[in-house]
């Protein structure tokens, strides 16, 4: 395998995409991979450290990270952060089918944190007090309305 230049890196199409049909919309849209700023920016309005234990901040969890993967034939997003509102209004199996396979191709399933976690620790002293995120599947599932 060769080593790669900073020209090489640069170039390269990364953001794989997949289409999802979504018959609650009657139609279906691409869902991209998240660029590295894309996934920071999610991560830490999902992620809250308090304490030594981070906490999800679920408000309107799917609908953040559908705005930020959904995107048109050209690559375009289709909603910017202030749609996320106004998302998050639309139908939850909608949102889900597209949340799902949001976090799946961008590795955000609990095996993959779990598996990145565990690599992390395993030989790594400086990484002490590292802890897993919360499981994104499971806490999805649970919902904060009263």
């Amino acid at each position: 395998m060769k080593s790669l230049t900073k020209a090489d890196i640069l170039k390269v199409e990364d953001l794989d995409k997949e289409w999802v049909d979504v018959p609650e919309w009657k139609g279906g849209v691409y869902v991209r991979v998240l660029t590295g700023t894309e996934r920071d920016s999610f991560e830490g309005s999902v992620y809250l450290q308090k304490g030594k234990e981070p906490e999800v901040n679920m408000q309107n969890l799917r609908a953040k990270l559908c705005a930020k993967c959904m995107i048109d034939e050209k690559g375009k997003r289709l909603f910017d952060t202030k749609d996320v509102k106004m998302l998050g209004g639309k139908s939850s199996r909608a949102l889900d089918r597209v949340f799902t396979v949001a976090q799946r191709i961008n590795g955000m399933t609990q095996k993959d944190v779990d598996d990145l976690v565990g690599n992390l620790n395993g030989g790594q002293n400086d990484l002490d007090g590292l802890s897993s995120p919360p499981d994104l599947e499971n806490q999805s599932e649970k919902s904060n309305d009263p």
